[in-house]
């Protein structure tokens, strides 16, 4: 590491340190406790709280507003009253919701994103109480369940930090809702060994409301306006009678059965019919460990990409939602900071234009060795076919120390196959060391990491770094990180949008090295008895410079202000300033000579408005222009959606670019179409209809989805997907996948 960079490591390592004074919260589960007693009564999970064991139960109440303020309770007439059992097998959750109707219900779909603009209550699970990962448990008034993984970095309320959960996880356990003219109930059973968890007397725990018609979000345990009410900084404790017993090993096996009848036009092959069966397992090695299992594993039935237009010159991140990947995805993903990251799953069995690559085995140990300690390993072998194979193997650890800091490790390593050899000088190593610090009470964070890749290339530029800190106070806010990497760290298991770039005269990528910096600095207003419930005023910051000679690539500096009303609509204000130096020729425009490598300056201001998130017909409208390199960008965006409670969801999004570059460099129109449609026959069957059209990508495609869960976690699919190209509307692949598994707990 030269001696900038050592500079550069050095100031983050001041940030780091200073950034560590910051205030810590007193616990709050001193003051919000609720006490679990074990029953020997059978209780039917059906809504109605009519067990006696519900009589003489502790009770969770008076719960706070989270928002649009925070630091008062939440009306009585909307009052929550939470109770909790268990038995040797569940954890019973009762809870009464006051509250008239009509009720707001975004979908019968489960894991619907809209979820939590309508009405609906859910429960955080850090049965090791460590406040860095947990579990979400949640249902709507029409007992739609939704369940998500937690990380400790759940980020600030509305912003575009990590948001730490992930709705894409799925289990299995049971819930039902009742509806009565002055509130709605519902029971849960949520199975012991669908947790991680040690034995312990005292779990965290926070139980959560939405309001739709009040627009308002209550949790039991205060949590402050700026955090997420699924923070695990702000949990109130658990306390049980007894500790729950460890749960004997589970095993749950899931086969699958599918047939797959393809073409692909633009190959000229014939109709191919494919059936093939394959096994995922999942084995409750303790109480925190999960052993996860797949043979040839298949991810037909996962949702397509939602494309976007792509108007950089770097990759886009699509996000991960293959089952195998996600049950504590965070102890190998939680590693560097946005957009840098050393581990992204989806570089494994899937090529860089989101095509399946194959696997046909996995396995991963995962989970908590004790309340302090979360590890995983994982190791994926790909089927060779015109490429050879190749086999993942990672390794992460993550040590609690303070109350919400880790110290964490990480080793992956690819190894090329051939003919069921490995290929000598086909690899790619990669390690390294972070420490995350994080107040008790969320406000202050830092970071600092370090790591190697090494290849069979000759390397002395192979480092990777990063720093940062930040403050999320109520109204000031601010957030500043400095990470790179040398021209020789070459990883092929991270996601780096901006280390490879394209020469498009020479039809030739090469690979640099680069620095990375961004700050963000905002005040957040809260007016009273105003029909706007916050508004927002921040300064960004990004830029790029490449590792050896400290040439500028890329510098932006952005002031917005966003407006927040009390109906739940929303504005946006935008102005960016631009500076970016193409180290190559680079072309927006097909049919036209690209532009120059030379430095550019360009502006834009845009307005975003989007209307009330509770309303049936919704409407979302975008409106941005200014200059564009040597030329002019124009961008309209218009989104509407229509629900049919609860049945249907019906939307419509369209973007369109009008670029215009000086003489040669031509001129182009960019169009971005992409309806959807949505019909819930019940809460088990669901059909889910969606088009993209892409002029940018030549691409029009039709993905049709039927999901029929006849049992609890277990499904039959029928998916149907065509392809066709843009401009001469002729076919380029299409396809049929009928699928079936099931969910067997032995």
């Amino acid at each position: 590491m030269n001696r900038s960079h050592r500079a550069f490591y050095f100031i983050g390592l001041i940030l780091l340190l200073l950034s560590s004074f910051g205030s810590q919260a007193q616990s709050l589960q001193d003051q919000y406790q609720l006490k679990i007693a074990k029953t020997s009564e059978k209780i039917t999970v059906d809504g109605a709280l009519d067990e006696d064991v519900w009589k003489d139960a502790d009770i969770a109440t008076d719960f706070w507003m989270s928002f649009p303020v925070d630091g008062v309770k939440a009306d009585s007439n909307i009052r929550t009253i939470v109770r909790m059992t268990y038995d040797d097998t569940y954890i019973y959750i009762a809870a009464e919701c006051m509250g008239t109707k009509p009720y707001i219900i975004q979908s019968l779909k489960r894991d619907n994103p809209l979820f939590w603009q309508g009405d609906a209550f859910g429960l955080v699970f850090d049965p090791v109480n460590e406040r860095t990962n947990g579990f979400v448990f949640a249902v709507n008034t029409e007992g739609v369940q939704s369940e998500s993984l937690i990380t400790g970095q759940t980020g600030r309320r509305g912003g575009n930090g990590p948001t730490g959960f992930n709705t894409a996880w799925d289990n299995k356990w049971y819930s039902e809702t009742k509806s009565f003219p002055d509130r709605w109930t519902t029971e849960m059973a949520i199975p012991f060994n669908s947790l991680r968890f040690g034995e312990k007397e005292d779990w965290g725990v926070n139980f959560l409301r939405s309001d739709a018609k009040s627009n308002s979000y209550h949790t039991w345990s205060p949590v402050p306006v700026q955090f997420r009410g699924v923070d695990m900084g702000y949990l109130g404790k658990l306390i049980w009678d007894k500790a729950p017993a460890e749960t004997k090993k589970n095993i749950s096996l899931i086969p699958y059965a599918l047939s797959n009848g393809a073409k692909n036009y633009e190959e000229g092959t014939p109709t191919e019919t494919i059936s093939r069966i394959g096994l995922d397992a999942k084995v409750a090695v303790t109480s925190g460990l999960n052993l996860d299992l797949t043979i040839n594993p298949d991810f037909s039935q996962v949702d397509v990409d939602v494309q976007q237009t792509n108007l950089t010159t770097v990759n886009l991140r699509f996000p991960e939602q293959r089952l195998f990947f996600l049950e504590n995805s965070d102890v190998f993903g939680d590693f560097g900071i946005p957009p840098m990251r050393p581990f992204f799953s989806r570089k494994i069995g899937l090529d860089d234009n989101g095509n399946t690559i194959p696997i046909l085995y996995g396995a991963r140990l995962s989970g908590n060795i004790n309340k302090n300690l979360r590890m995983a390993v994982m190791n994926t072998q790909t089927k060779a076919d015109e490429l050879p194979g190749n086999n993942y193997s990672s390794f992460a650890i993550h040590q609690r120390v303070l109350k919400r800091s880790i110290i964490k490790g990480y080793f992956h390593n690819r190894q090329g196959y051939s003919d069921g050899s490995s290929i000598e000088n086909d690899y790619n190593r990669i390690g390294g060391l972070e420490f995350s610090y994080r107040s008790v009470d969320g406000k202050w964070q830092s970071f600092g990491g370090y790591g190697l890749a090494f290849t069979d290339a000759n390397q002395d530029k192979n480092y990777y770094y990063n720093t940062a800190a930040g403050y999320d106070g109520k109204a000031f806010s601010f957030y500043a990180n400095l990470s790179g990497m040398g021209d020789d760290y070459i990883n092929d298991f991270g996601f780096i949008p901006r280390q490879y770039f394209y020469d498009a005269e020479a039809d030739t990528t090469y690979r640099l090295g680069f620095d990375h910096w961004y700050s963000k600095f905002g005040y957040t207003f809260y007016p009273e008895n105003s029909n706007i419930n916050q508004h927002s005023v921040s300064f960004t910051t990004n830029g790029d410079w490449t590792a050896t000679t400290k040439e500028m690539i890329w510098n932006e500096y952005t002031l917005a202000y966003d407006v927040s009303f009390r109906n739940s609509s929303t504005l946006n204000f935008t102005f960016k300033h631009e500076d970016v130096k193409l180290l190559f020729p680079f072309g927006f425009t097909s049919d036209y000579a690209p532009l120059p490598a030379e430095l550019y300056h360009f502006d834009h201001a845009q307005v975003t408005y989007a209307t009330d998130k509770r309303k049936k017909l919704q409407f979302q409208t975008g409106l941005r222009y200014g200059s564009f390199y040597n030329g002019t960008r124009r961008e309209i965006s218009i989104a509407a959606s229509y629900r049919v409670q609860p049945w249907g969801n019906f939307s419509f999004n369209f973007v369109q670019n009008d670029l215009n570059f000086q003489g040669i460099y031509g001129e182009d129109q960019l169009f971005l179409v992409g309806p959807k449609a949505e019909v819930n026959f019940s809460r088990k069957l669901f059909w889910t209809t969606f088009l993209q059209y892409n002029t940018q990508n030549d691409n029009f495609n039709i993905n049709s989805r039927l999901q029929w869960r006849y049992l609890p976690m277990s499904d039959l699919y029928i998916v149907y997907s065509d392809n066709y190209l843009v401009e001469t509307f002729g076919p380029r692949s299409r396809g049929v996948v009928l699928k079936l598994n099931y969910w067997l707990n032995i």
